[in-house]
């Protein structure tokens, strides 16, 4: 199973960013997929899930800001972020989860900053 995240970067409080996660090796439309953080000293935690029949659900802190959304043909779940504050800077890991068993992609880094 690889799970590939692009899409974190510089950007400017208030900005937006897409993050993007491409999956393979897994059957991805039975699949409940998710983005944590991790900052820097931090515990990682859960940003937003949603699961293969499309239920979404967010971290309290990102409700409003962020939203999550999954392509089954492309086997991709993206991370559409709004109004990003410099507490949204960490490193952002898309995971997928089926059955029991549990994926971790590499991470990117999202940077919000001036």
């Amino acid at each position: 199973v690889q799970l590939q995240a692009s899409g974190g970067g510089l950007v400017q409080p208030g900005g937006s960013l897409r993050l993007s996660c491409a999956a393979s090796g897994i059957y991805f439309s039975i699949s409940d997929m998710g983005w944590y953080r991790q900052a820097p000293g931090k515990q990682r935690e859960l940003v937003a899930s949603i699961t293969s029949t499309r239920t979404a659900k967010y971290a309290e802190s990102v409700e409003g800001r962020f939203t999550i959304s999954r392509y089954n043909a492309k086997n991709t779940v993206y991370l559409q972020m709004s109004s990003l504050k410099p507490e949204d800077t960490a490193v952002y890991y898309c995971n997928a989860e089926l059955g029991n068993r549990a994926y971790w992609g590499q991470g990117t880094l999202v940077t919000v900053s001036s």
